[in-house]
């Protein structure tokens, strides 16, 4: 299996800047690293480099709202309006904390990305710099219209992770990345995850890049995304790891070392009645995490977490069936890591047929 992720990473690696981890339960199986983490000095990508992750830091956060109801702190319905001030808002009073989790709180986001809408845009005429905590995400999603009622549809949504981050903050008296940091990544043993500002020294860390085109397409020069979003890490993204790092998160929470079993099971199992079909099986929502069932056997392919901002794309998978995770950061926003990442699903699908008999 290792040549076979070899090929399929050689097949796109002039293109791609980051670093790629297949982990199983013995060990890695593929590693590897390529591009510049600085252009500005030409630094290298490493397999221990630091990437800013996007999205995938709501997994830290979906653990971290786990680890509270776990110790009886907050209840999965409980609603989110009874544990933080929502007053003067547009946030329905009918919306749990399952909801914001799973995406169908129905609440509006900042920027809907699932209709077309630029998250960096939001940057345009007010500074990013200006939005560093929690409560500094409201004025941009508070106050407009719910898309829908709460629980009768699913769409991805950013900003109910910021609610959550206000709840975590509310509930245990801590700022958000203190919490995470202490409770989650120490003890994970994530040594290699931090959350890093644009504006602070950052040791070890990628820059981000993102492609600047002409009116026709034409690849023109790199840009650095430092103007593209907040410049620290929030509830629903921004937090700094490394792959490997990642794959330790997964193996704690499969192993039930950051949460007992009946949580560890419940972050990792699909939470979400509405289905989509996918190349592999069947989609569904969980807690941060994302789900493909194979549809005849009722088992889960796959759990994942996809990240991408301009100057970040990154994937975070795990495969329960075959104990393997696949993580891929990048610090360039070109679309390569979405090819390299097919190319190994297909590997380890055809694995999970063999090995099953799906």
């Amino acid at each position: 299996m290792t040549q076979q992720f070899q090929s399929a990473f050689s097949s796109f690696a002039d293109l791609f800047s980051g670093a790629c981890l297949v982990s199983g339960g013995d060990g890695v199986i593929f590693s590897a690293a390529n591009g510049l983490a600085n252009r500005d000095f030409n630094i290298p990508n490493t397999i221990d480099t630091m990437f800013d992750t996007a999205s995938v830091t709501k997994t830290f956060t979906a653990a971290a709202i786990l680890l509270l109801a776990e110790k009886g702190l907050l209840q999965l319905d409980d609603k989110i309006a009874d544990i933080i001030d929502l007053s003067g808002t547009e946030i329905p009073s009918d919306v749990t904390i399952e909801q914001l989790l799973n995406h169908t709180s129905g609440i509006a986001d900042d920027a809907d990305e699932e209709a077309g809408e630029d998250y960096s845009a939001l940057f345009i005429n007010k500074p990013n710099y200006s939005i560093r905590n929690c409560v500094d995400f409201l004025p941009q999603f508070a106050y407009k219209k719910p898309k829908f009622k709460a629980g009768t549809d699913v769409r991805y949504n950013n900003c109910a992770f910021i609610l959550l981050g206000l709840a975590i903050e509310k509930i245990t008296g801590t700022d958000y990345r203190t919490f995470v940091t202490e409770k989650i990544f120490t003890v994970c043993g994530m040594k290699h995850t931090r959350f890093y500002a644009k504006d602070e020294i950052s040791p070890n860390a990628a820059e981000g890049y993102f492609a600047v085109k002409d009116e026709n397409g034409v690849f023109i020069k790199w840009k650095k995304n430092i103007y593209s979003y907040p410049p620290i890490g929030t509830p629903d993204g921004g937090a700094y790891t490394t792959v490997g790092d990642l794959d330790i998160f997964i193996r704690a929470i499969r192993d039930c070392k950051l949460l007992t079993r009946e949580y560890s099971d419940i972050m990792m199992k699909p939470h979400c009645e509405f289905t989509r079909r996918s190349k592999y099986g069947i989609w569904r929502t969980g807690y941060a995490f994302e789900f493909i069932e194979i549809e005849a056997e009722n088992k889960i392919f796959c759990m994942y977490k996809e990240g991408g901002n301009p100057g970040v794309d990154a994937i975070f998978s795990y495969y329960p069936e075959l104990n393997i995770s696949l993580n891929i950061l990048s610090n360039q926003s070109n679309g390569v890591l979405w090819q390299i990442y097919r190319k190994m699903q297909d590997i380890l699908f055809e694995a999970a047929i063999k090995i099953n008999q799906l």
